[in-house]
């Protein structure tokens, strides 16, 4: 069925939603830390999970093409591996979105108090500030949403351009000696502090059904998105080596952008999530909404008194969005044919790798994922143990 002209989504507006998920504020942040690791071979963790990050586009892009009727994550991984880790994957997204979206708000606050003064508790009171507008942004409305989220990508993209091409006069090649600094190991430890930067295909996958023509129009999307966020990090990475640093003004223009676009992407992404398990094609859940406020006051408050910092709370979503990779991965390893089946046991075992660097932020992740299987699965999923027949040829076929 077609999607109503009210919740539609138009190629311009899924590939601004797919920017925004994959951009964030830890894009201001990790490009510095990966160079301080690294040194320029830093540029070459980069290169590298880009490719990965291919990897993930091509792979959500074929799942999205032959599943486009909801369910996003849930439904990949069910097709392949049964409705209890389709469950199981879906919570993970979830609980990571819910917890995500106040260390997103910490980041991008640190920035304006970097500039405006003020310790940890201002540091708080602006990133709940910035929940409080993004949530109530998401509550407007999908096509609100979108409309706000394609002006934060326009603006957010034109002050990178001009932050690059403005540094361009301060960039020297003697700063690009030594290559390898540290050795070539640390470009592997560069790389994973750099997936953070990575993760996001998994986002606005629940938004394929809004889609007037998915197998046209996704394709499309992914690839739009992919070429402008890899020219963005390629064009950062290499400024901030060849520059020695990064402008305080560049930081001052992107970080509330970049906090924005990424939290309502996932919300948004995670509202239709969220109906989609309790069975509800039109419902804006405030139920996950009240989960992801009542996280921001706890993790607020955590960082405000001092309890916890960003970097440490950062690898708790980082380790759940992580399985949801692996979950979606291996389903699809199992499902698609040929080329692709390569493509994501490829994506699988390089989310594994990942995941297991993420030290024991990744026993919530398996936490997440125990709780939702030992659930009683509701009574229309109770004899689904295993993917159905016509599900395993959809997807399959033409890979």
């Amino acid at each position: 069925m077609a999607p109503s002209t009210s919740s539609a989504l138009s190629v311009p507006r899924g590939v601004a939603l797919y920017i925004g998920a994959l951009l964030g504020p830890g894009l201001l942040m990790l490009p510095g830390l990966a160079a301080g690791m690294a040194g320029p071979a830093s540029v070459l963790a980069w290169v590298g999970l880009l490719a990965i990050s291919a990897l993930f586009a091509v792979v959500f892009t074929a799942l999205g093409t032959r599943m486009p009727g909801g369910g996003g994550v849930i439904a990949y991984a069910a097709a392949g591996l049964g409705p209890r880790v389709g469950r199981a994957v879906g919570r993970c997204f979830l609980t990571g979105v819910v917890l995500g979206a106040p260390v997103v708000c910490m980041i991008g606050a640190g920035y304006v108090t970097s500039l405006i003064g003020g310790g940890r508790v201002m540091t708080a009171l602006v990133a709940a500030l910035l929940l409080a507008c993004v949530l109530g942004l998401t509550l407007a409305g999908a096509r609100t949403g979108t409309t706000v989220q394609m002006i934060l990508v326009g603006l957010l993209l034109a002050v990178i351009v001009v932050a690059v091409a403005g540094s361009a006069h301060a960039s020297r090649v003697a700063n690009w000696t030594p290559f390898a600094p540290h050795g070539w190991s640390a470009v592997g430890s560069a790389a994973s502090v750099l997936m953070l930067s990575f993760v996001g295909w998994e986002a606005v996958a629940p938004l394929t059904p809004r889609l007037a023509n998915p197998r046209r129009s996704l394709p499309r999307i992914t690839a739009a998105a992919f070429a402008v966020t890899a020219a963005v990090y390629l064009a950062l990475a290499t400024t901030l080596v060849a520059v020695g640093a990064a402008g305080p003004w560049i930081a001052a223009g992107a970080a509330v952008l970049l906090t924005f676009a990424t939290i309502n992407a996932y919300l948004t992404g995670g509202t239709t999530l969220a109906a989609h398990l309790r069975g509800k094609t039109e419902d804006r859940v405030p139920l996950f909404f009240a989960a992801t406020a009542a996280a921001g006051v706890v993790e607020l408050s955590l960082e405000a008194f001092g309890v916890l910092d960003t970097a440490r709370m950062v690898t708790l979503p980082t380790s759940l969005f992580l399985m949801v990779y692996v979950g979606s991965m291996a389903s699809a390893a199992r499902l698609l044919r040929g080329v692709l089946r390569g493509v994501a046991a490829s994506a699988c075992a390089a989310s594994v790798i990942v995941l297991a660097f993420s030290g024991p932020a990744a026993l919530l992740a398996v936490a997440v994922i125990a709780l939702a299987l030992i659930t009683p699965l509701p009574a229309g999923n109770r004899h689904s143990r295993s993917p159905s027949t016509s599900a395993v040829a959809a997807v399959g076929g033409g890979g």
